[in-house]
């Protein structure tokens, strides 16, 4: 996993840091609240271990702000604070652990392993997005019941921006993290390669909406580009499917029927 740990005291953040890379995760260190969220507005990250004494923000605010911001993260408290009320109002504002200090790594090893079976256990087998459908077990795409031959590296970044929903903007460090496995501070460095572009337009090709057959209007990508921020499947694209209106084209084919109507009358 991807874990961002917030805590101010280096020592103990060195000793998570080296541990958790030592058990194959990629881990980046922050000291602070404001830019741990920072951090988590560049490359959100899979598991974030929180500390609530935190400088410039306090934990509380920061679980506050990833609740509110990226769901998609599992939280884990690291706090002093023994009181009962506090750990209930942590798990209350969405944290899925609390852990008291002083700790094993033995525990946090085992708290992270029981996080991640519960990510894993939640995840949609099949994704779906207007007229897409993604089965994750069996590796396969159909857009409108047509069947989509990928490769992997295009079916991993497909997944990428399904996960999404098009709710949310897919950016290229996130890109290059989730589909080329490049660590972050590697994607971050290599974020300006076109690497992302490249994959994107094969992608754009294999699901165009001027594809014969797939009843989607000439000239519109399924994918659209967000100009300096990344790339988000068209949620325009499919609120219309859901409502049955039709794309620009289908539209324009009623208005011609309607005027020959008025002719014939």
């Amino acid at each position: 996993m991807h874990v961002l740990i917030v805590e101010d005291d280096s020592a103990l953040g060195h000793f998570m840091d080296q541990g958790l890379k030592l058990d194959g995760h990629e881990v980046s260190v922050v000291t602070d609240g404001e830019t741990a969220l920072e951090s988590a507005e560049k490359l959100p990250p899979e598991l974030m271990i929180l500390d609530l004494g935190l400088p410039r923000m306090d934990g509380i605010e920061v679980l506050r702000e990833m609740q509110q911001r990226f769901r998609s993260t599992s939280v884990l408290v690291l706090t002093g604070r023994a009181g009962m009320e506090e750990r209930v109002q942590c798990l209350e504002l969405g944290a899925d652990d609390v852990v008291l200090k002083p700790f094993s790594f033995h525990e946090l090893r085992a708290r992270l392993k029981s996080l991640y079976r519960r990510r894993s256990q939640f995840e949609d087998r099949v994704l779906r997005f207007g007229d897409l459908v993604m089965d994750r077990a069996e590796r396969s795409v159909t857009q409108a019941g047509r069947g989509v031959e990928l490769t992997a590296t295009e079916f991993s970044l497909l997944e990428s921006l399904m996960r999404r929903r098009g709710e949310r903007i897919c950016s290229r460090v996130e890109l290059l993290h989730e589909v080329w496995r490049m660590p972050p501070s590697a994607a971050a460095n290599r974020s300006e390669s076109n690497i992302v572009e490249v994959y994107i337009n094969y992608l754009r090709k294999k699901l165009g909406r001027d594809v014969p057959g797939a009843g989607h209007a000439q000239g519109r990508s399924t994918i659209r580009t967000v100009r300096g921020e990344g790339y988000l499947l068209d949620a325009e694209a499919e609120r219309s499917t859901k409502a049955g209106v039709p794309g620009p084209a289908s539209a324009l084919d009623a208005a011609f029927a309607l005027k020959r109507c008025a002719a014939d009358a």
